[in-house]
């Protein structure tokens, strides 16, 4: 169980979580400090993690119908339309196996699960370069393959959707 206090991303954490999100690259995409800022403002959900008044961890989550170029968003807009898009989440490696992920999944899949119309979420993972960290965690957690694509970025990922 986690002790992390869940809260929506302010202004005040976009250093924070561009380093953390650094920290975790290539397992989630680089991005610069403007880019991150713009995936904020799209984001339907856009959580801070919290632990000892540190952000811990952030995750980020697009709704049907942005203008996100991302090809592995337009990739299920164009096969589950109406999923829900996690860009990203990651977490400071001093708070890794402290339940932040967890936390900040379950908040994620019980808003979904309570949204009008569809339930699905919908994310990628690497598979080339391999990510077996998140590969292990998304099965535990019961997202499901449903596809894989090469991306424009040089990476094979994992197309996989769950039902909240």
């Amino acid at each position: 169980m986690s002790s992390a206090r869940l809260r929506t991303i302010t202004r005040d954490d976009i250093d924070t979580i561009h380093a953390i999100n650094q920290a975790n690259t290539p397992e989630v995409g680089n991005v610069t400090v403007e880019r991150l800022t713009w995936l904020v403002d799209q984001s339907a959900i856009a959580l801070a993690a919290i632990i000892d008044q540190e952000v811990a961890g952030f995750c980020l989550v697009i709704a049907p119908g942005s203008s996100y170029g991302s090809v592995n968003y337009q990739w299920f807009a164009t096969h589950y339309p109406e999923a829900m898009y996690l860009d990203r989440v990651a977490v400071d490696e001093r708070y890794w196996r402290r339940g932040v992920g967890n936390a900040l999944y379950d908040e994620v899949e019980g808003h979904i699960a309570q949204r009008p119309g569809s339930h699905e979420l919908a994310l990628e993972i690497n598979v080339d370069p391999p990510n077996p960290r998140s590969l292990a965690f998304h099965d535990q957690r019961g997202f499901a393959e449903v596809g894989r694509q090469d991306t424009d970025y040089g990476v094979t990922v994992s197309l996989r959707v769950k039902v909240c």
